[in-house]
């Protein structure tokens, strides 16, 4: 019968490994000087990495393009494993849709040629950033946590324009469209999801018209989203003590989930 017992060894390798974790807990959800340094500098990085991959049409013919797209997937993959390790629960972590797509723009920048078709998703790399606590906590400390939502929609439409246009760029380019570079893919992009296109790039046959229909109608939605809430009057963060709701109207008496009576603070009021 096998002995339960661990050697000392064991526990000492056990015990170096959950230090490790806990350590990289700390940097990447603590809000020590220390903590917040290294979230702003991995925040920095991931701005530096979105703006290659928008690039990446314009840099793909460089020599040095294969250098620096296998240098990111080095520091991506080793931003995931350490993600994963600073995670509570990483097998429920690994299964969240942001991180599945961050493991999928890891593959496509491993493997750049075999995946070329599929490059310009890269970008959702944005909409995975904006997912992150990482990103809205330092607006939250000061004070400005009641822009999120607004920020959230600009991204998202950034985020739709340039998965779109890598999409035009990949499929319809040197084609009998008119696109003959990425800076016309953008503009048909933009012209279409506003419907102010002008008509001077039309996307050919069936296919073209169906992905100018889809642009145009997401496109005015999330136009319409980002109007709404620029032009609407922000939602305060006040938790509902009957059912946790945080999010409600500045002047709600009621919550509208449960409808239990608020007392939402008015700094206004001397």
């Amino acid at each position: 019968m096998a002995s339960s017992e661990r050697s000392p060894a064991e526990d000492a390798n056990q015990s170096g490994f959950e230090r490790l974790r806990s350590r990289l807990r700390l940097l990447y959800h603590g809000q020590s000087a220390k903590a917040l340094r290294f979230q702003t500098v991995i925040l920095l990085v991931d701005l530096a990495i979105i703006a290659f991959f928008i690039a990446t049409p314009l840099l793909r013919e460089t020599e040095t393009f294969l250098w620096i797209d296998y240098s990111i997937a080095a520091i991506l993959a080793i931003d995931l494993i350490a993600r994963g390790l600073a995670a509570t629960h990483p097998l429920r972590w690994v299964r969240q849709l942001p991180v599945i797509i961050d493991i999928f723009i890891l593959i496509t920048l491993l493997a750049p040629t075999w995946l070329f078709n599929l490059g310009f998703l890269r970008i959702l790399r944005l909409w995975t950033l904006s997912r992150s606590r990482m990103v809205w906590r330092p607006l939250e400390k000061r004070g400005l946590g009641e822009y999120r939502d607004t920020m959230q929609a600009v991204i998202n439409l950034l985020v739709f324009i340039f998965v779109v246009t890598g999409f035009v760029y990949t499929a319809f380019a040197r084609r009998d469209s008119g696109i003959a570079g990425y800076v016309d893919a953008l503009y048909f992009t933009v012209a279409t999801m506003t419907t102010t296109g002008f008509g001077d790039i039309v996307l050919p046959g069936t296919f073209g018209k169906l992905v100018s229909v889809v642009v145009m109608i997401v496109g005015i939605s999330l136009f319409v989203r980002l109007a709404q809430l620029i032009f609407r009057p922000a939602k305060v963060s006040f938790p509902c003590p009957q059912c946790g709701l945080h999010r409600h109207e500045p002047d709600a008496v009621h919550c509208k989930a449960c409808g239990h009576l608020l007392n939402i603070p008015d700094e206004g009021m001397g």
